[in-house]
């Protein structure tokens, strides 16, 4: 568990759908970390809150379990605790606390030998103008309140779908689809260059296609 001078921890599993809020009335993630290196407990806090739900709902992805995410969440706000001092106040802190979770996410699943144009906009099955595209298919993991038993199915499977991806294809999907970031960052952030980002989210997208394609023959089948 964190014991830093962060307020309670709170589980992000009830606070909904992910969501990161840096706006100026708040104050940049930046000046937060700046303010907390200089004593302030509170700027610390907001970070952890303004995360919550984003970071969280990353580490159930990557991860499969919602209580190792928990854990891992923690372990990052307390290693972003620890190098607070040392990080370089030119960096944006969002990539910055990624590569921390994504690096804790993998160093996690090694030791317990755990592995389960924009090509999200092709079509699922090349060729068939009717079976939709992967940005139609891949939003329907975003948790929304209410929603239809099919669609909470979809949702499961897709989440499978996603599990089952190797490591490394599976956290460049995440990072691109789900969190948005630019090529870039992500190549920061996996410490790739950008080239292999690129491949690899194309071969990401084709080994989700692959397994969808499975999973749906065997329910067919079934």
């Amino acid at each position: 568990m964190m014991t830093t001078t962060a307020a309670p921890y709170q589980s992000p599993d009830d606070l909904g759908a992910p969501t990161a809020n840096n706006g100026p009335a708040e104050g940049s993630d930046e000046m937060l970390l700046a303010n907390y290196r200089r004593g302030d407990k509170a700027s610390f806090q907001k970070l952890v809150e303004r995360y919550q739900r984003e970071l969280f709902h990353f580490l159930v992805r990557f991860l499969g379990d919602r209580a190792a995410a928990e854990d891992v969440f923690q372990e990052t706000f307390l290693q972003v605790h620890q190098s607070a001092d040392q990080f370089d106040p030119s960096r944006r802190f969002r990539p910055w606390l990624f590569t921390i979770a994504a690096n804790k996410a993998r160093d996690l699943i090694r030791s317990q030998a755990r592995r389960p144009t924009n090509p999200l906009h092709g079509s699922i099955n090349p060729g068939d103008n009717d079976s939709g595209e992967f940005m139609d298919l891949m939003s329907s993991v975003d948790d929304t309140p209410d929603e239809p038993m099919q669609r909470a199915e979809l949702q499961q499977s897709v989440q499978r779908a996603v599990a089952s991806m190797p490591e490394h294809l599976r956290e460049i999907l995440l990072l691109s689809y789900f969190h948005q970031f630019p090529y870039k960052q992500i190549s920061d952030i996996l410490e790739i260059p950008l080239g292999t980002v690129k491949s690899r989210l194309h071969a990401a997208v084709a080994h989700f296609a692959d397994r969808w394609k499975a999973m749906n023959q065997s329910r067919a089948a079934s």
